[in-house]
């Protein structure tokens, strides 16, 4: 019974790592995602501030074109998070199915030990009732 319990806290650690780790791709994808966005205003502003839109014209704002780059390369990694979450994501369905089989046995022991317990308590029920009866005739 002492392997099933550390079994089980084993398979709910697993469970809050995995957990852990799809919080933590999410929150880099909003981050990376939210720069982006600020990158694309920043751009944007530059543009209008400079007058010019066309990227292939020789007064371009070079904040612009930097700032696209690195807009560029914060959505590909983005991208590659998605990627990413997406296993991770895999990974805590596995666990979690995992924890609940581990769960789902101890469960079934548990009953079977209550059923088994209230079968030796009427068991010394039984016993004490005859004890009394024979008692009692004699």
């Amino acid at each position: 019974m002492k392997s099933r319990d550390t079994l089980l806290r084993l398979k709910r650690f697993q469970v809050d790592e995995k957990r852990r780790q799809v919080v933590q791709i999410e929150t880099m994808v909003a981050e990376f995602e939210r720069m982006a966005a600020e990158l694309d205003r920043e751009i944007l502003h530059e543009q209008e501030k400079a007058g010019i839109h066309d990227v292939a014209h020789y007064a371009y704002p070079t904040y612009a074109k930097a700032a696209m780059t690195r807009r560029d390369n914060l959505k590909r990694s983005a991208a590659e998070l998605a990627g990413q979450l997406a296993e991770a994501q895999d990974a805590l369905a596995e666990a979690f199915e995992e924890l609940k089989k581990v769960e789902l046995l101890e469960e079934r022991d548990g009953a079977r030990e209550r059923i088994a317990e209230a079968a030796r308590d009427q068991a010394e029920m039984d016993r004490i009732g005859a004890e009394r009866t024979a008692l009692r005739a004699s």
